[in-house]
């Protein structure tokens, strides 16, 4: 583990055997970069981060993992885009993918394997979610993988709700002279939806368990009533496919969601992204996650490279 100055930034490095991961945990507690050297002496990148990012822009720069919390993608409330419905019955406003990444941290752990975060709420955060609470993000980094803990405690008087989950931005094609036709997307789903222009939830496209990535259907969908925990894309044969696991049981809840999507047909990276439960939790009541006074709830996630 090493301090690296760049951009103006402080940044932290770690060395896990063949694997290097860059991240900047106090904004956003965001993880920039994951390569991986290779035994050509080539390297692959396995999370993409933009040579060119604005840092003076961070939150928005498409790469890494953004922390999506506390809800996912688009709130609504009676149709009516970035707010929503407290338990008490107030409107409250809620940003494009909750306010974590664009947040404050500050480092509780900083290892040889990682680092914990917590979540430090400005003003705007406390007007959309009026709650006491801690949240924080935990890696745990590995020679071939990662592992990654969101963990919001309740230190309130009342049940706070949730559905938290990643925005990964994964790099593919990762070979050279391969496009996303050369590669295939395994997702155990049992349906699928998309959100219509009011938050409502509706029917997705009709998707096969393998579907070549380059599948314009994958875009926008969420994949819902997994029958396991594991997505995995990569080639259709041979090693270097990357593998996600949702959660640790081996058949997550039924509003379990992945979602998949990417910018353009040749933008360089795709997202499969693990999320607690699909978006606009609050007012479709899916995915909706309550943590009880004085209690912990924390939703895992772990990629491997196979």
């Amino acid at each position: 583990m090493e301090k690296v100055s760049y951009h103006g930034k402080n940044l932290t490095r770690w060395q896990v055997g063949n694997s290097t991961f860059l991240a900047l945990p106090e904004q956003g507690a965001r993880l920039m970069n994951w390569h991986l050297a290779l035994g050509d002496s080539s390297v692959r990148d396995i999370l993409y981060w933009p040579e060119d990012a604005n840092f003076n822009e961070f939150a928005k720069v498409r790469g890494g993992n953004p922390i999506l919390f506390p809800f996912n993608a688009r709130s609504f409330d009676a149709g009516e885009i970035h707010y929503w419905r407290d338990p008490t019955g107030l409107r409250r406003p809620m940003p494009m993918h909750g306010f974590a990444r664009t947040g404050t941290f500050k480092v509780t752990r900083l290892d040889a394997r990682g680092f914990t975060a917590q979540l430090v709420p400005d003003e705007a955060a406390r007007l959309a979610y009026p709650f006491n609470y801690e949240f924080t993000v935990a890696y745990r980094f590995s020679e071939l993988g990662l592992a990654c803990e969101l963990t919001l405690r309740n230190l309130d008087k009342q049940p706070i709700p949730w559905s938290a989950g990643h925005h990964f931005y994964f790099t593919a094609p990762w070979s050279e002279g391969h496009t996303r036709a050369d590669y295939v997307i395994r997702i155990p789903a049992t349906r699928t939806h998309r959100q219509d222009a009011a938050g409502k939830l509706i029917p997705g496209p009709v998707l096969k368990a393998e579907e070549r990535l380059d599948n314009p259907a994958l875009l926008d969908a969420m994949h819902l009533g997994l029958k396991s925990n594991s997505v995995s894309f990569g080639p259709s044969a041979g090693p270097g496919k990357v593998t996600i696991s949702h959660g640790t049981a081996p058949v997550p809840p039924a509003e379990a969601t992945f979602v998949t999507w990417t910018a353009s047909p040749d933008a360089p990276f795709y997202c499969v992204e693990p999320w607690m439960g699909p978006p606009n939790a609050p007012e479709n009541k899916i995915g909706l996650h309550w943590v009880q006074p004085g209690q912990s709830q924390s939703f895992v996630v772990e990629i491997a490279v196979k």
